[in-house]
């Protein structure tokens, strides 16, 4: 699973899987191949206006591959921008093939194969973006460092009291 990073440079990343979905994967990777790479928002604009039926469901794994960034993000506490998102991976596996049989002449049969197909597509957040966030995040750390800093003074200077001695001398 990917997890969400706070460390400096590191982008918030977050996949979603669709299993068993009833289509050929080789149809579905038609689709998958057209909207690699792209932006997560271009991408749903590509398969809003794709004619394959694939293109339906690979669009309902990509928002839920966004809601499950920006939900990682809300988590961490990591403000996430959806517009920087673009399509980390995305690929298809083959599923489980269901196996029929169709009648055939003189009392035979036909086997036949259903297949079906694992979409799996990961959304992360563009590098830049990244780390434009962390320059914001740790600019914001300083600021509010010297405000929690002056305040506890304050509260000293008004309070009049020592701080207590440090556990770290008790044994």
């Amino acid at each position: 699973m990917a997890e969400v990073q706070t460390q400096q440079n590191a982008s918030i990343e977050a996949h979603a899987l669709a299993r068993h979905v009833r289509m050929s994967p080789q149809k579905a990777r038609l689709v998958m191949d057209l909207i690699r790479g792209q932006k997560a928002q271009d991408a749903l604009q590509t398969l809003k206006y794709t004619p394959k039926r694939a293109a339906k469901h690979i669009a309902k794994v990509l928002l839920s591959a966004i809601a499950n960034a920006e939900r990682k993000a809300e988590d961490s506490g990591a403000p996430l921008d959806v517009d920087t998102l673009f399509m980390a991976q995305c690929f298809v596996n083959e599923g489980p093939r269901w196996k029929r049989l169709r009648p055939a002449p003189m009392g035979r049969a036909f086997r036949y194969q259903k297949r079906t197909a694992h979409l799996w597509v990961g959304v992360a957040e563009h590098h830049v973006a990244a780390a434009e966030r962390v320059a914001a995040n740790v600019a914001e750390a300083e600021a509010q460092k010297g405000v929690r800093g002056t305040a506890r003074r304050v509260r000293k200077a008004l309070t009049g009291k020592q701080q207590g001695p440090s556990k770290k001398g008790k044994k």
